[in-house]
């Protein structure tokens, strides 16, 4: 069973830096696509970024306009999202996935980013 834990959310100001952290279990990281969504107070999940399986392709959701930076450290059994310039806009709880793209995504239970302006 894959197991996916988040780190490195917490309050920050604007302009400032995060860097999230997804710990996942066994070899998911080189078996799965692995990525991130976030989801602000009342609104829906939304698509972050993307890191594809076996390869260094990435995707991001339109928002992110080459702040974030997703990568993926095998040997550590990690997946991490650098955030730069961050506004309040990217407040949200921000859930790991792990997506084996022949059964079923599996998430995290998700880290708090607070940005505060």
């Amino acid at each position: 069973q894959v197991r996916l834990q988040e780190s490195g959310g917490g309050l920050v100001q604007a302009g400032q830096s995060l860097r999230l952290s997804c710990e996942a279990s066994g070899r998911t990281t080189s078996t799965h696509n692995m990525g991130w969504y976030r989801q602000a107070p009342g609104k829906r999940r939304e698509f972050v970024a993307e890191i594809v399986r076996g390869s260094h392709s990435t995707a991001y959701g339109d928002f992110v306009k080459g702040r974030f930076t997703i990568s993926r450290d095998t040997s550590r059994g990690t997946v991490d999202l650098q955030m730069n310039s961050l506004t309040s806009e990217d407040t949200a709880v921000y859930y790991c996935y792990g997506d084996p793209q022949t059964g079923i995504r599996t998430w995290g239970v998700g880290t708090q980013v607070t940005v505060s302006s």
